[in-house]
């Protein structure tokens, strides 16, 4: 029986979780809250809660039966709390055969523009990115120790029904935000759900996946497509030194680079559903028509 255990069934991990397990697969994940465990179990999958300052009861059980784990924790001051409080469990795990590890295209930091690859060395410029990098190298090194498979996917900007401009432009909350000469790579979630089920089956040859889209754009152009889908006016342009963001949304526009991701398709053989943005978004349109607002964030 193939168990995949997720630390953390959030947005990513719940759209892998819902594919493995219309093929049969058992699936456990976590939640920090128990409210959070409570939604996990109405979905059917096993629910354990872990806020990462103490172990959580019965994950090492749950982790002893798993053949697949999938982390989208991140890292915190103290470093990864997945390893400071599994890392004995999951290592001692005799059926697990595979880690995937759900990290950022930002350990890259910014490259004024100029394409990376996997072969790129990490130059995390905030103190987030640094925290990733670290967790990588960690998670790769139990791999090592332990004979596990362990994989990292740095994944891009992620959209996907319930997620996207088109949802933040029916709101009215899309700002066209406008620095010169910035790009972005960006990722739909079910291309997420092709590249980690792809390397689940041993193909993979490589520790290391960028999880992007084939055309990284400026962010402004996105919303002015939404909105064109819509039929609705796009919102103003205001260029970055002027709007209105948090300190976290104003941080992905220190980094601007183009995220190259040749690797997935050649070494994985994925071939992308969304392979840019329009397609994406046109997707995503045409099922909020169908049923507008039963998509979850």
């Amino acid at each position: 029986m193939r168990h995949l255990f997720c630390f953390g069934l959030g947005y990513s991990a719940r759209h892998v979780a819902r594919q493995l397990v219309s093929e049969g697969w058992t699936v456990s994940g976590t939640s920090q809250t128990i409210e959070g465990a409570e939604r996990i179990g109405e979905q059917g999958f096993e629910a354990f809660v872990f806020d990462g300052t103490s172990p959580g009861n019965g994950i090492d059980e749950a982790l002893a039966r798993s053949t697949h784990v999938i982390v989208s924790v991140p890292p915190r001051d103290g470093g990864d709390p997945v390893l400071r409080h599994h890392a004995q469990g999951i290592e001692f795990a005799r059926s697990l055969q595979w880690i995937g590890y759900l990290s950022t295209v930002g350990v890259y930091g910014d490259r004024q523009g100029a394409w990376v690859d996997e072969e790129s060395p990490p130059n995390p410029i905030t103190e987030r990115a640094r925290r990733r990098v670290k967790a990588e190298s960690a998670w790769l090194e139990l791999g090592r120790r332990a004979s596990k498979r362990v994989k990292i996917f740095r994944i891009a900007g992620i959209y996907g029904p319930g997620r996207s401009a088109i949802e933040r432009l029916r709101k009215g909350t899309a700002q066209r935000i406008v620095k010169p000469g910035q790009v972005f790579n960006r990722i739909h979630v079910d291309d997420i759900v092709q590249v980690v089920a792809a390397a689940m089956t041993g193909r993979a040859s490589h520790d290391i996946y960028n999880v992007t889209d084939d055309e990284p754009a400026p962010p402004q152009d996105v919303i002015a497509f939404g909105a064109e889908l819509l039929g609705i006016p796009p919102p103003p342009e205001i260029p970055l030194e002027d709007a209105d963001l948090s300190p976290m949304a104003a941080s992905f526009y220190s980094d601007n680079k183009r995220v190259c991701n040749a690797r997935l398709h050649h070494d994985l053989g994925v071939d992308l559903k969304f392979p840019n943005y329009r397609e994406g978004l046109r997707a995503i349109a045409d099922l909020e028509a169908v049923k507008p607002g039963v998509y979850e964030p």
